[in-house]
């Protein structure tokens, strides 16, 4: 069985492409997906690709990660106000990495804080689309070298 990697998306975040070009980029939630799973596919890896509007699934999104050899979760805004998001997080075995495609630090000061960091693997922003890559690809290194139990 294939190694799987989820990767989770949270709120406005299928209005990439369209919403607000000059800070998110142009590529649609669709063309991030599309290069996940080829580069993914190349490595040896599934992936369970997801994204939802309302904070209650993205929570069930995050149980069904449990046991997967890594989750990547853009929570969007909910990043800086969910506190059910963390304990979800904090309460699967899977691996998790944040990652946002601007530089949240650079942006309102209300973006610098996220309930989701301290209880993440670690953080990736600021290098839209390619964010989600970096992720995935830090989860597939650290699985190759044995650093993650699942």
């Amino acid at each position: 069985m294939a190694p799987v990697l989820h990767i989770l998306n949270g709120p406005n975040l299928n209005r990439l492409g369209v919403r607000e070009p000059s800070i998110y980029g142009m590529a649609t939630l669709a063309d991030i997906e599309a290069m996940l799973r080829d580069r993914l596919q190349e490595r040896g890896y599934d992936l369970i690709f997801r994204q939802t509007n309302h904070e209650g699934e993205l929570v069930e999104f995050v149980h069904a990660a449990d046991g997967a050899n890594g989750v990547v979760l853009n929570a969007g805004a909910y990043t800086h106000t969910s506190v059910a998001l963390a304990d979800a997080v904090r309460s699967i075995a899977a691996p998790v990495i944040e990652v946002h495609l601007s530089n949240v630090f650079a942006r309102e000061a209300f973006r610098h804080h996220s309930y989701i960091a301290p209880v993440a693997q670690g953080v990736v922003c600021g290098f839209g689309a390619q964010s989600y890559w970096l992720a995935a690809e830090a989860l597939i290194e650290m699985n190759e070298a044995g650093r993650l139990e699942t």
